[in-house]
């Protein structure tokens, strides 16, 4: 019988490889132009929800516990004007994702119950939980994403 540690490892890791590969679908149809895009006056562009995920990851598993030394600047990622490339953005995103999975990795069983603390998260108390809301978080900007693409790319009747 597997380990629990493991079991939540590789559980993790299948859920951030998963959560990478349907955003890249759902931006595959997407132009540049579009990623910027906001369709409503109300909400986000892709871009911008692709920029959040990335910091988000980025300050609360690599800052936090993987120790990468990233600042975050939380308002540039909804406000940022730049309208860098899609494929830029992207990448970013993997990186984040690919940094998330090798943090996943080194957890020792002990690890996951270690003391967790960060601006702006009043819930995590210990790394696992860290992972898990990050993992909700991102699940959640996911379904916009979807909505987004759909709102995007759908051909006028």
């Amino acid at each position: 019988m597997p380990e629990l540690s493991s079991v939540v490892a590789s559980t993790l890791i299948a859920y951030f490889e998963e959560l990478q590969k349907k955003i890249h679908e759902w931006t595959a149809p997407i132009s540049t132009t579009q990623l910027w895009v906001r369709p409503h006056p109300y909400g986000n562009s892709i871009g911008h929800l692709l920029l959040h995920l990335t910091g988000n990851l980025n300050y609360y598993i690599g800052t936090q516990i993987a120790g990468t030394g990233y600042v975050r600047h939380r308002g540039v990622e909804f406000n940022d004007t730049q309208k860098r490339p899609k494929e830029q953005v992207l990448g970013d995103f993997d990186r984040s994702v690919s940094m998330v999975i090798a943090t996943i990795r080194r957890q020792s069983p002990e690890d996951w119950t270690a003391p967790y603390s960060a601006e702006r998260e009043a819930v995590a108390k210990d790394r696992y939980t860290a992972f898990t809301r990050c993992a909700g978080h991102a699940y959640h900007h996911l379904g916009q994403i979807i909505y987004l693409s759909k709102e995007l790319t759908k051909v006028p009747a």
